[in-house]
């Protein structure tokens, strides 16, 4: 089958079938992209709407201020509840695992992607994407059960050499910690970042590497000029994604955190709770006014993961020759 397009000179120039067949298959495939993308809006608007009216009721009997009360009372006769150590200890143990994890996870990525066998790289690949498979539930279990006792030996170590650090302080060291969820986060999010900049550092051009190499550069060389300035959006969307599962985990910081409601900066002492930990933990026991409470606290991690998320493609956008690797 063909068909004919018309040319510069006004004459007619016959269109090939597999040309025909594109054109035809650009229009349907461009309408069901942009409505996905309209789709996506309209639940995240969905989302934000439901959040906005179930917490309403709860904000308006609160007789305290949300967003700087540190005490969570929000089934009492008169509630008072406020986001304020919720929103601290969710920023402070994800960013934690966030530098805990990124820099082990790209060394992993670009060990399996540029230096590993290929045999090995194949099963190091196939072993980082099952434990991102493995629930959180699982995580928590083991850092509840093996992680809790054996970081109390070097928690206290780190009290006695290191306590002068403001972070490192504290008259008590406990093992569950804020230090110890934000390992069990670390390790839960490594495989993620692992495998996406994994993806994107065998994506590097080949031909970028082979001249840096055939100009004299070490494989450590060639790696900081070709692939790491290449596969920079992916690491800082693989750390994104992974920042956005841990301020999100609920059952594994439940289990680990000591859920109190205080702003400290001593992560080795019996300080830590998230917003998550705190709706797995007063979900099942709250009232109509406890429920409105939780689900305000919710619509709160809601923007700050949507703040996140917005902050990392600015990041990205800044950069030009980054920006289209990154769409």
């Amino acid at each position: 089958m063909a068909t004919s397009t018309q040319t510069r000179e006004g004459g007619s120039a016959p269109l090939s079938r597999s040309a025909f067949r594109r054109s035809r298959g650009d229009g349907p495939f461009r309408y069901a992209s942009t409505g996905a993308g309209i789709l996506l809006l309209v639940i995240m608007a969905a989302i934000a709407v439901f959040l906005i009216a179930r917490a309403i009721p709860a904000l308006q009997a609160n007789t305290a201020s949300f967003l700087t009360e540190l005490t969570w009372n929000a089934n009492a006769s008169e509630p008072k509840f406020g986001i304020g150590a919720l929103a601290f200890g969710t920023v402070i143990s994800s960013f934690l695992a966030l530098i805990i994890a990124t820099p082990i996870a790209i060394g992993v990525a670009l060990f399996i992607s540029h230096y590993a066998p290929r045999r090995l790289a194949s099963f190091l690949g196939y072993v980082i994407d099952l434990l991102a498979a493995v629930p959180s539930v699982v995580y928590g279990l083991w850092g509840i059960i093996f992680l809790v006792p054996f970081m109390r030996g070097p928690s206290q170590f780190l009290n006695d050499y290191l306590g002068w650090i403001p972070i490192f302080g504290g008259d008590q060291v406990v093992g569950r910690s804020m230090l110890v969820g934000s390992l069990v986060l670390a390790i839960m999010i490594l495989p993620i970042i692992a495998a996406i900049s994994r993806e994107v550092f065998l994506q590097a051009p080949k031909m970028q590497e082979e001249a840096a190499l055939a100009l004299g550069a070490t494989r450590w060389e060639m790696i900081r000029m070709s692939v790491l300035p290449f596969g920079r959006p992916g690491v800082i969307s693989a750390a994104m994604l992974g920042l956005g599962r841990a301020m999100g985990e609920t059952i594994a910081v439940a289990l680990i955190f000591p859920a109190t409601f205080t702003i400290s900066y001593e992560i080795l002492s019996a300080n830590g709770n998230s917003i998550a930990a705190n709706i797995a933990n007063g979900f099942g026991e709250a009232n109509d006014i406890g429920r409105g409470a939780l689900i305000a606290s919710g619509l709160v991690l809601f923007i700050i993961t949507l703040l996140v998320n917005m902050a990392a493609r600015w990041v990205i956008s800044r950069r030009k020759e980054y920006a289209r690797v990154a769409a």
